[in-house]
């Protein structure tokens, strides 16, 4: 790994780690504000949710959540934080040699002393970093959330546990398949649409497989890997689902190598 390099590649990244950061914090923390509402009117807001379509509340997991426990409404907020940090990994998958290749300045960059694996290993640990330091926040703003707004309700802390460290290994794999598609297409001239398609339509599936029941769809989408509703209801984590994650993001980052290594980078002429 080269110091130099990891260093660049993570002060190039702060002030979207703050952006992305405090975003997903405020939204934690503003939403959850009123769940004591919910809790209190636990009667009345079971009523209201009897009356929407059964196929909304599956595609967004509310038929599996109860919105006026602790958990249930923080599992709710957790499917939009994982669109946030979704499409904040998609950003650096995508972006992570793309740019330099944009700009034709990564010629410059394989001048100098440090192998391609170097290289690659000193971006994708910066980009890691960046990532998990939101996550960090992410978490931090769960306990205060739980501090300031559960009012003592009796919630398992181990399911709670669960679905907060279920959010790194869901950004990963954000992170290496955005990063193999950005080595498989020519040129990636901007990473927006590239992440917001893929974490939007990761999310779609996601929706219909709820509304459809449709068990092929949930292989295929990290938002039913790691989902909110199965966690809160088993009190643990879709063993298979997990392990096909892990699987298709370690292929992604062996690809990434492979990719990377025997890579045509474009010059300046």
């Amino acid at each position: 790994m080269s110091a130099t390099i990891y260093r660049h590649e993570f002060l190039a990244r702060i002030n979207s780690v703050l952006v992305w950061s405090v975003s997903a914090a405020a939204f934690l923390i503003l939403v959850f504000s009123i769940y004591p509402g919910f809790a209190d009117e636990a009667a009345m807001i079971n009523e209201i949710w009897a009356k929407f379509p059964p196929e909304l509340l599956a595609a967004f997991g509310m038929n599996k959540l109860n919105m006026t426990t602790v958990l249930g409404f923080y599992g709710f907020m957790l499917i939009f934080i994982q669109l946030f940090l979704a499409i904040q990994a998609g950003n650096y998958g995508f972006g992570l040699v793309s740019i330099e290749e944009n700009e034709l300045t990564a010629d410059f960059l394989l001048t100098k002393p440090v192998s391609r694996s170097q290289v690659l290993l000193s971006k994708l640990l910066a980009a890691l970093t960046s990532m998990f330091l939101t996550t960090l926040v992410v978490w931090a703003g769960t306990l205060v959330c739980m501090a300031l707004y559960a009012g003592g309700r009796e919630y398992d802390s181990s399911t709670l546990l669960l679905m907060m460290l279920s959010l790194p290994i869901f950004q990963i794999f954000f992170l290496g398949v955005g990063l193999v598609v950005s080595l498989l297409v020519k040129r990636v001239r901007s990473v927006t649409p590239y992440s917001l398609g893929l974490a939007f339509g990761s999310y779609v599936l996601a929706a219909f497989s709820g509304m459809l029941g449709d068990v092929k769809l949930e292989l295929i989408t990290p938002f039913k890997h790691f989902d909110p509703a199965y966690i809160v209801e088993h009190g643990a984590l879709n063993t298979p689902l997990v392990l096909l994650n892990l699987a298709v993001t370690l292929v992604a980052l062996a690809a990434c190598y492979i990719l990377y290594i025997r890579r045509d980078i474009p010059a300046v002429s």
